[in-house]
């Protein structure tokens, strides 16, 4: 496939940086470079593992950097001048003396519609705090946190359904087409110019810690505890003491009763119905039933 110019440097480090690496790649662009995050050490034998964006890069044949200081890759990204950034869930913050370096900057897709939610969890607050949408921004990154111009957004409705893993992999599938389709424009530099964002409408979100699972009844209602079950998935998860034991929540309902002795009255007196969870002696998922039925080995 004949390579769409200029040279496209891409920044990304989690698992959902790799949908839109691929369909940048699929698509012709000119991906010259790949930076990502050091290598890091995973799992109970502790191996080292390295990011999925840096398998991909490598299994065609494009270069790695995996730096400790992103001023590390200075000298390397003056070598390829002109080139263009693209930065998706990378993990670390670009200083302005990088984003200086490419044409016409570092373009960002953020998965909410800026400047609402900036910051590393908007997918999280999205759905815990139950809005009604979200959607995905692409713009251009500068120094401050997610405060640059915006090129284009699309708007997702939501359910309130929505798990968080259900709503990154949307988001960022609907990201990259976005992204894709607007790239050519915004390479040009001439075509299409970005939008300032209203400061005063800016919100931020926090980066989620193990502290943020816990669900605490006396001060949560019973639909924030469902909704909470919902958007922390994965990490930092849903935690609870029952009966004296820690339970990992993954799915929950509310109701005005309870259903089983697992489920818990909150302070709108409405109960959280515990469907699914993570037995804490063998740390497998089971449904409340078969945890009642003391089956958890």
């Amino acid at each position: 496939m004949t390579k769409i110019s200029p040279k496209i440097v891409f920044f990304g480090t989690e698992n959902y940086s790799l949908i839109t690496l691929k369909a940048l790649v699929d698509n012709g662009f000119n991906v010259v470079c790949v930076v990502t995050k050091p290598d890091t050490r995973r799992g109970r034998g502790h191996k080292l593992a390295e990011p999925p964006v840096k398998t991909f890069a490598k299994s065609h044949n494009i270069p790695v950097l995996q730096p400790n200081k992103v001023s590390e890759i200075t000298e390397h990204i003056k070598r390829l001048q002109p080139v263009t950034g693209i930065l998706v869930a990378y993990g670390k913050i670009i200083p302005q003396s990088i984003i200086d370096l490419f044409t016409p900057g570092i373009i960002n897709v953020h998965p909410s519609l800026l400047p609402k939610y900036r910051g590393p969890s908007p997918i999280e607050a999205a759905i815990a705090n139950r809005d009604h949408e979200t959607g995905v921004s692409i713009m251009q990154l500068d120094s401050k946190m997610d405060a640059g111009p915006i090129y284009s957004q699309i708007t997702q409705p939501l359910t309130r359904k929505e798990t968080k893993p259900e709503l990154y992999d949307k988001l960022f599938h609907d990201g990259t087409a976005l992204l894709i389709n607007n790239l050519p424009d915004i390479i040009d530099n001439t075509v299409v110019t970005p939008t300032p964002q209203n400061e005063s409408d800016a919100t931020y979100c926090q980066l989620l810690t193990k502290e943020d699972s816990r669900i605490n009844p006396e001060r949560m209602t019973a639909v924030e505890a469902e909704a909470h079950v919902r958007a922390h998935l994965g990490f930092p998860r849903s935690r609870m003491t029952i009966n004296n034991r820690d339970i990992i929540i993954t799915k929950s309902h509310c109701n005005n009763t309870p259903k089983s002795p697992l489920d818990q009255k909150f302070s709108d007196g409405n109960y959280l119905i515990i469907d699914e969870l993570i037995a804490p002696t063998s740390g497998k998922k089971m449904t409340a039933e078969a945890f009642l039925r003391g089956h958890q080995g």
